[in-house]
């Protein structure tokens, strides 16, 4: 990781936001722009022409939409992360562009500082997520409706076994198996993660090392496919993971 300022590309089809984002970009310190985009295939040209650090993302744009352009970057780009700074909020924009591949999420409401940090967080291997995205994150998988009994303390978390269908005691939740192969162990880590636990704080919550907690999470990442934080909290969400694991 380079210590100089993070470069960016602002990719939008609307010319007086993308200028306007642009500007305000100019003026804080450690971020240079690189490149504006109108649409998302100029982004994906950009990105191969410049090397971003960061790419700033619209979701809809003409051509080719932020999400697929996301997923282009990450595939074809590796190096260069992408926040997605859009109007919409909805449940399917954030989810897509998540699972697209982009490390953050930020609403066009959002101040110079939340861009900066988001950007700067990025860079760094963090997710950039807004504080009201976050809190809609962690509500969704708080009310996901393939509830689950809490765990019992083991040994050796093992799979889960799917619940028998015959007669669940009244008013207990009933217990449904995990997917991808998880176990109960990284299934926990998995929900602290979504609830946007750092390594440090689930090593604390679980009683664990934080070595122990990164074999954990290295060992979901590989058996989910997902490629980074922000996507383990959509794959969570998807799959109904939550703290009740």
């Amino acid at each position: 990781m380079t210590g100089g300022p993070i470069r960016v590309v602002v990719a939008d089809d609307q010319t007086v936001v993308r200028e306007g984002i642009v500007m305000l970009l100019g003026l804080l310190p450690g971020i240079t722009v690189v490149g504006s985009a109108a649409d998302g295939e100029e982004a994906v040209r950009l990105v191969a022409e410049h090397a971003p650090d960061v790419v700033l993302m619209d979701l809809r744009m003409p051509r080719c939409d932020g999400v697929e352009a996301t997923r282009r970057v990450r595939a074809e780009h590796p190096g260069t992360e992408v926040v997605v700074l859009t109007t919409y909020a909805d449940d399917d924009s954030l989810f897509s562009a998540l699972q697209a591949g982009a490390r953050g999420f930020l609403t066009k409401d959002a101040g110079a500082e939340e861009i900066a940090r988001a950007v700067a967080d990025v860079r760094s291997g963090a997710a950039g997520l807004s504080p009201q995205v976050q809190l809609r994150l962690l509500e969704r998988l708080s009310g996901a409706p393939a509830a689950a009994e809490p765990a019992q303390p083991v040994a050796e978390p093992g799979p889960m076994v799917a619940a028998a269908p015959a007669k669940p005691e009244a008013g207990r939740p009933v217990r449904v198996a995990l997917p991808d192969g998880l176990t109960q162990r990284e299934a926990e880590v998995l929900a602290l993660i979504a609830s946007g636990l750092s390594n440090a704080e689930i090593a604390e919550r679980l009683f664990v090392s934080p070595a122990t907690v990164k074999t954990h999470i290295n060992n979901l990442f590989a058996k989910t496919a997902v490629r980074d934080r922000a996507q383990a909290v959509a794959y969570a969400f998807k799959h109904g993971i939550s703290e009740s694991w």
